[in-house]
């Protein structure tokens, strides 16, 4: 591909981006496919010979998009968002054109500063104290690896990673059951083992830790010998939006000297907004913590900020430097490769630079705002119809449901009738759960884009779907 055609098929695919999302409304948020039928549509075997781009591009469209669910349609209503605003995108462009390898200062020094100074805006943004740092990484799930690692280190005076887990003290990690799956992979991955992440019973609304039985769990752990390395804490967890009490959990792990890592993944982009900022009061005590702005915010995938207290904790459990990495003659420079597992690091500042920029940090509250006022009053609304219930009240902007059943009725099988009758309907896009042991249907405004009258269209497709499959059954 020369220049003229780089530019002519940029510019097309810069077209076509603006064309898809101007009419996202108009095309089921899930593909009808069955599995097997995109793969299918791929030639078995690589082309021997080059293709012509208008031919590549066609099959594209005709294979490709068909086979896409449209996370970027106003009517998303299923997990949590992954948004990414108009602005980000075109940042993205500029970032895919480049393609620098931001791995250290060297290597892209804007890259390495504008992350400093971005971060730093978030910081503030979400009220936390001066003293916090922070690095974005691609994805909670990358954050939760890195400060369950740097606990595991620090609780075994910083030879794990030399000397390896043999031969250790057993260390205990702990967290509620509301966490995400992350945790438990982190777990895993960190050689310390399922076995010992220690499940705290959960209680109350937002079915947070009991800090009681938490510190009852560490104290009866030490006494037989095994040694707790730290605590996971929730805020706004993806099930139903499980919220454990940051200010006690911090506690407890400060009396005990135990690293706490905070995951907000979803529910940290409220906090732009004061008002909602009592979901993580004391979060300050915290060690490490995630949010994602490639969630609710709008950055583009991959985007996630991990805020340190303590970053040379964290470093020194992660950085390797051979020569061939070292930056000569200067000192004090930031090498994010360090702050990480992985060494490639993309330009990922640049997109959160343009979005914080061309929204505004109110416009993006005012965002925030109306999603969780549009699901409090869907919440209620569907309170008030006799054949629904309101399994978890709304955290936020996430809540669930169930429609209720005759008594001789499977409720399970009969809710996962529904979410899927709705799915398949294709005007909306809804997940399930289970809370308490039983399927719960989850909803949660969250995408960019998303009005009023999508949430008012969602509560028409839930009910009448549900009518729908009621008098099928009486028949």
């Amino acid at each position: 591909m020369n220049n003229d055609e780089f530019r002519q098929w940029s510019r097309r695919a810069a077209d076509w981006g603006v064309d898809y999302r101007e009419n996202l409304r108009e095309r089921p948020v899930r593909p009808l496919v069955e599995p097997g039928d995109i793969f299918r549509s791929i030639e078995a075997s690589p082309p021997e010979d080059a293709e012509p781009m208008d031919r590549i591009f066609a099959d594209f469209e005709e294979k490709i998009v068909p086979g896409m669910t449209h996370w970027q349609h106003p009517r998303f209503f299923a997990y949590f968002p992954a948004n990414a605003a108009p602005v980000s995108v075109v940042a993205e462009y500029l970032v895919s054109a480049m393609a620098a390898q931001c791995m250290l200062w060297q290597t892209s020094p804007a890259a390495t500063e504008l992350e400093t100074r971005t971060v730093d805006w978030m910081r503030q943004a979400l009220g936390l104290p001066e003293g916090f740092s922070g690095v974005i990484q691609d994805s909670a799930s990358s954050a939760t690896l890195n400060a369950v690692l740097t606990m595991r280190e620090r609780a075994l005076d910083w030879q794990g990673n030399k000397k390896g887990l043999a031969g250790q003290g057993q260390l205990r990690i702990y967290s509620s059951d509301q966490v995400h799956t992350s945790i438990d992979r982190a777990i895993w991955v960190s050689g310390i083992g399922e076995d010992n992440l220690v499940r705290i019973p959960v209680s109350g609304r937002f079915r947070a830790m009991d800090t009681a039985a938490l510190e009852e769990a560490i104290v009866a752990d030490r006494q037989a010998g095994f040694l707790p390395a730290g605590i996971i804490a929730c805020v706004g967890g993806t099930s139903t939006g499980g919220t454990d009490d940051i200010a006690a959990v911090a506690a407890v792990a400060r009396r005990h000297g135990l690293y706490l890592h905070v995951d907000a993944a979803w529910a940290g982009s409220a906090m732009i907004c004061p008002e909602y900022r009592h979901f993580w009061a004391g979060v300050e005590g915290a060690d490490s913590i995630v949010f994602n702005p490639h969630k609710w915010l709008g950055a583009q995938f991959d985007c996630s900020i991990q805020f340190l207290r303590d970053p040379e904790s964290h470093v020194r459990t992660l950085a390797i430097k051979p020569d061939y990495l070292k930056t000569h003659g200067h000192d004090g420079i930031i090498n994010y490769s360090e702050w990480s597992v992985p060494l490639g690091r993309r330009f990922r500042a640049l997109k959160l630079w343009f979005l914080l920029r061309a929204h505004g940090l109110e416009n993006l509250r005012a965002m925030i705002r109306n999603h969780v006022a549009w699901s409090e009053g869907l919440a209620e609304r569907l309170a008030r119809e006799p054949d629904f219930e309101i399994v978890s009240e709304p955290m936020l902007s996430l809540f669930s449901f169930r429609h209720k059943t005759a008594l001789s009725t499977d409720a399970d099988a009969h809710n996962l009738r529904l979410v899927n009758a709705i799915n398949d309907d294709g005007r909306i896009y809804l997940t399930q759960t289970r809370v308490d042991g039983q399927v719960a249907i989850r909803f949660q405004v969250g995408q960019f884009e998303a009005t009023a009258g999508d949430v008012d269209a969602a509560f028409a497709v839930i009910t009448g779907i549900a009518r729908g499959i009621v008098r099928k059954s009486a028949i």
